[in-house]
């Protein structure tokens, strides 16, 4: 079949495992390894998965276990996965003069999530530099301070590295225990969370942000009004859920200063919206707040973002819809603007499927690898929210997965894609689409509850 025979479903799920696969024969080079030793080839296709779809699980300790070329290559892979495949590919073909096919045109929009293909390639160009500008201001930042520590070359390296895998909400690090030893630290924490919460808020939100006048926030469309208010609720919420659940926890809050506790648990209310840095260890906190955890990695961030998870509009898309129904209403109506029924629809399914997804995963692991449950879930809910925070393995730098087997391993890998392209994306790529009925049936009757 010929590649302008494919669906932007297919094409965009083609685009991304061809991505991983190419980043996986990278780093599975003799290059790429601190040792000098090719790397297990399972290991290095989870590494270059988690990269593209920027998950940031790990089964190598990332500092110790890749050279400085591995290091560059995995910065590379998480920012093509995070500005995304055709975005890139369309800038490049701008670039050589030459002119993008309506299919083409298709792809492009379903990897951004814009529901238009009007000024669709001017929307690329934004989104390009809007990545470059946004990692650039948090690389000069985060370099300054790392340079303290190591010195100018090395903390530059180091404020490239986590600038991009902090804007593509990937959560990979070049320190062992990721950035606990940063707990404290104003000018990391703060830089850091500014640059997850500017790339999971999505392009089309940022770009409109940026084109509003002062006093023009009346103007501001539906999605940029529901991702704002979500995620600042969601962030502000979590923060003080995880305050209160982990103020006296010995082993994560506990022993830390008022302002010190109020630093850690913002932090770590942003990174569960797919970026997943650390500053406590995740495995010492309490159950409920891990279940909050996994609750706001499964929301995620928001579309057109870098960000995983089902996204914070599918979410007060829900929200609305039910508290609609439960009025009696006929309408879902968000901010005096009435939601059609097939973004409701989508909105149902695609959080349906991406439960189902967990669940389903979340079985084959406990009944394969027989770990924690709560581990397991936590695992596998990060792998499809693109999150890469992880109860970890005992020990060990690596993340939980480090211990599966292969076929942990491939299911975790699976997540993570899903995660990356979408469940209902990967869902109508494998389904294809039926053709148009001629015929509608008569109405059925079912009761519900």
């Amino acid at each position: 079949m010929r590649t302008r025979e494919l669906s932007p479903a297919r094409l965009l799920s083609l685009h991304i495992a061809g991505l991983v696969l190419a980043g996986a024969v990278l780093l599975g080079l003799p290059v790429s390894s601190a040792s000098g030793l090719a790397l297990p080839p399972l290991d290095a296709l989870f590494t270059s998965t988690s990269a593209v779809c920027v998950t940031g699980l790990t089964v190598l300790d990332t500092p110790k276990d890749l050279s400085l070329f591995g290091q560059i290559v995995l910065a590379l892979l998480i920012q093509a996965g995070g500005l995304g495949y055709m975005t890139i590919s369309s800038v490049i073909m701008l670039a050589f003069g030459r002119r993008m096919s309506m299919h083409d045109r298709m792809a492009l929009a379903d990897s951004l999530n814009v529901s238009t293909m009007e000024g669709l390639l001017r929307f690329a160009r934004t989104v390009a530099a809007l990545t470059l500008a946004i990692e650039g201001a948090g690389a000069l930042v985060l370099g300054a301070r790392f340079a303290l520590d190591a010195g100018w070359a090395r903390g530059l390296w180091l404020g490239v590295f986590h600038a991009v895998s902090a804007f593509n909400n990937a959560g990979f690090s070049l320190f062992s225990d990721n950035l606990t030893g940063y707990r404290g630290d104003v000018t990391v924490n703060l830089a850091v969370t500014a640059l997850i919460i500017c790339g999971g808020l999505g392009f089309f939100v940022l770009s409109g942000i940026l084109r509003l006048r002062p006093r023009s926030a009346i103007r501001m469309s539906l999605q940029t009004k529901l991702v704002l208010i979500s995620s600042a609720v969601l962030v502000a919420g979590g923060t003080a859920a995880i305050l209160a659940l982990e103020w006296a926890n010995p082993r994560t809050l506990g022993p830390l200063g008022a302002g010190e506790k109020v630093l850690a648990a913002y932090f770590q209310a942003v990174t569960p919206r797919t970026a997943g840095f650390n500053t406590i260890s995740i495995g010492d906190m309490t159950q409920p707040a891990l279940f909050l955890t996994i609750l706001l990695m499964f929301i995620g961030a928001s579309p057109g973002g870098t960000g995983g998870g089902v996204k914070t509009t599918t979410f007060g898309v829900i929200v609305a819809s039910i508290v609609s129904t439960v009025r009696g209403r006929r309408d879902t109506v968000i901010f005096r603007r009435r939601v059609p029924a097939e973004t409701i629809g989508r909105a149902f399914a695609l959080t349906t499927i991406a439960f189902l997804g967990v669940v389903a995963v979340t079985g084959l692991l406990l009944l394969i690898e027989r770990r924690d449950m709560l581990a397991t879930m936590y695992e596998t809910t990060s792998a499809f929210g693109t999150v890469g925070l992880s109860m970890g393995a005992p020990g060990s730098a690596v993340s939980l997965s480090g211990l599966f087997g292969p076929g942990g391993k491939l299911l975790v890998v699976l997540m993570m894609f899903m995660g990356r392209v979408g469940p209902l994306t990967l869902a109508v790529a494998l389904a294809g689409s039926a053709p148009q009925e001629g015929l509608r049936y008569p109405e059925g009757r079912v009761s519900i509850g």
